[in-house]
């Protein structure tokens, strides 16, 4: 607003098509009207402009992706904070864990083809670790992509453009993405097609790639003690998923394409830790002395292991640097 920008607030009540199938404006609940060239849709699932009015389409992914609830509580601490989130496979998904400083976040990521919301609820609430603060609050989502986040005069941001599950905590970095290839693709107002479709290409392979990423977490899995995981691990995967895990498998070789999200050694991380082990190795490997090797790696460890001596914990660099004031938290 400092910058000249008007801000305008109310629900849209009707959106005003253009005689060339482009949004012309909107109509706020309260009669105002709202003209402009160029419309960013953050509604959120709802996708008002992308979805109920240009008709952009859902590239359904929950065939691969079943989870398609999630039941969310906070609970108090119970003591110092760990640095890092947790994910715990459980019969129906996956529970998250994030400890924040005067709380900790938790939720139950489910497929609700194979539990009940009740159920999920009470499994989750089964496992806090300390006193629930507010009531459990279920959300409802489908994993997927538009066909096109860019249609005509109109941009989809956030979840009006698509939803990945929330395992690798996405969805921030793909809006700020969207964000930058906008200003990189930013259109005059004959709105090329060209810059429109190469707009949706790049989403498109940026989506496709974290796909591909959080489906490794569930289709290497090992377990087949319940139906979903079952499911996932039996399941065909898509083709560009299964390339990956068939070339690190045969040679324990795994290649980054262009911008994609996840590096080489977060690929290798999931893959060897659901037990995907290399059949073969890089033959490169063997022109290393395995003596000077394992020497270097001693040197590593010990370098690590001083430092780490000499941090202060966890919670007393946040209370020295980041403390943040006291909430108390509205349930």
């Amino acid at each position: 607003e400092g910058l000249g920008v008007t801000r305008v607030e109310g629900r849209i009540a009707d959106v005003r098509m253009a005689e060339h199938g482009a949004v012309a404006g909107v109509t706020l609940a309260d009669g105002r009207t709202l003209d402009a060239d160029f419309f960013l849709d953050c509604s959120g699932f709802r996708g008002l402009l992308i979805e109920q009015a240009l008709k952009a389409g859902y590239e359904d992914w929950s065939h691969w992706l079943p989870c398609d609830r999630a039941v969310a509580v906070p609970c108090e601490s119970s003591g110092p904070p760990t640095p890092f989130t947790r994910s715990t496979a459980r019969e129906a998904g996956w529970q998250w864990r994030i400890p924040l400083q005067h709380r900790i976040g938790n939720g139950y990521v489910h497929c609700s083809r194979f539990i009940s919301e009740e159920d999920a609820t009470a499994t989750l609430m089964a496992n806090l670790d300390g006193r629930a603060l507010a009531d459990p609050r279920m959300l409802r989502f489908k994993t997927g992509r538009r066909m096109a986040s860019w249609v005509k005069n109109v941009v989809a941001i956030g979840l009006a453009s698509g939803f990945l599950e929330p395992l690798e905590s996405t969805s921030i970095h793909m809006i700020q993405s969207a964000i930058a290839r906008l200003m990189t693709l930013f259109p005059d107002r004959r709105f090329d097609p060209a810059v429109t479709a190469e707009y949706n290409r790049q989403t498109r392979i940026e989506a496709e790639q974290i796909r591909d990423f959080i489906i490794l977490h569930y289709h290497a899995t090992a377990r087949m003690d319940s139906p979903l995981w079952n499911h996932v691990r039996t399941m065909e995967p898509p083709e560009s998923l299964r390339q990956k895990i068939d070339l690190f498998r045969s040679s324990g070789r795994f290649f980054r394409e262009g911008d994609e999200l996840f590096s080489e050694t977060s690929w290798a991380a999931v893959l060897t830790g659901q037990n995907v082990i290399p059949e073969r190795f890089d033959p490169m490997a063997a022109t290393h002395d395995p003596q000077m090797m394992a020497a270097k790696m001693t040197r590593m460890r010990d370098v690590i292991g001083r430092a780490v001596a000499d941090m202060p914990s966890h919670a007393d660099y946040i209370a020295r640097h980041c403390r943040a004031p006291h909430v108390a938290f509205a349930a």
